[in-house]
């Protein structure tokens, strides 16, 4: 295949740009942002479920303080009912007398252990809403961190999407100025060689594969005439010889 020295060189320009679009995709793929929002998001699910722990934990010691109340308010408006009959005067046998002291100091007794769940309960239901509070507030803070790392990333796909629009147009245009023949080659060979299909000679090194060419590689390339396309024997890329390349 034979193409002018220029359009060999307009190759590479070709070239460059393909390598910023690959760059540009790389970076899209990898922005700090997806890792920092996949661990944000992680530890948000984590936070979410202890505050749900924490709130249910709060509802159901509510419930249990409003049943231990509820208790002490029993025995207490026994304790009442038993006080009013032994005032009344009503109560005259010795023996009921006696049965009744003993209920008021049972049920003062009851009322006194009841009090005291109830003081344990509330102090777990105090140490539940504290709980829940401090979770809901590190919740708020970890949203606020990941709506402002979303704000982050979207800022920088739109960059990125920005500027590979304009590579990808310019590179359009360039590669229409390539003979057909010449950029259907260097696709094919891009599509094989990772992403490089056009490398430059430089001193005497290959720039694709990053070796140095012997002396019959090079003594071949000197008698190969300017216009004819070559290939590196070792990546088998297209090598672009030009004034650096070292002949």
């Amino acid at each position: 295949m034979n193409a002018a020295p220029a359009d060999q060189i307009r190759l590479l320009e070709v070239q460059a740009l393909d390598s910023r679009i690959a760059q540009l995709e790389h970076r899209r793929r990898n922005l700090p942002e997806h890792a920092e929002l996949e661990q944000l998001g992680a530890d948000l699910a984590q936070l979410r479920d202890l505050l749900v722990a924490a709130r249910t934990e709060d509802s159901d010691t509510a419930r249990e303080q409003t049943k231990a109340e509820q208790d002490v308010d029993q025995v207490r408006q026994r304790a009442v009912r038993d006080q009013q009959r032994l005032d009344s005067g009503m109560v005259t046998s010795p023996k009921d007398l006696e049965n009744l002291q003993r209920e008021l100091a049972s049920l003062a007794k009851r009322q006194s252990d009841l009090e005291d769940v109830v003081l344990e309960v509330m102090e777990r239901r105090e140490a539940a809403q504290e709980r829940a509070a401090e979770l809901a507030g590190r919740v708020e803070s970890l949203e606020a961190k990941v709506v402002e790392a979303e704000q982050r990333k979207t800022a920088a796909l739109e960059a990125i999407d920005a500027e590979g629009f304009s590579v990808a147009k310019d590179r359009e245009v360039l590669a229409a100025e390539v003979p057909a023949d010449l950029i259907k080659l260097y696709d094919k060979l891009r599509a094989q060689q990772g992403g490089v299909g056009a490398a430059r000679l430089y001193q005497k090194r290959c720039e694709g594969c990053r070796l140095e060419l012997n002396i019959t590689e090079l003594n071949e390339l000197r008698a190969a005439p300017a216009d004819e396309v070559v290939r590196c024997e070792n990546c088998r890329r297209i090598l672009v010889r030009t004034a650096e390349s070292g002949l």
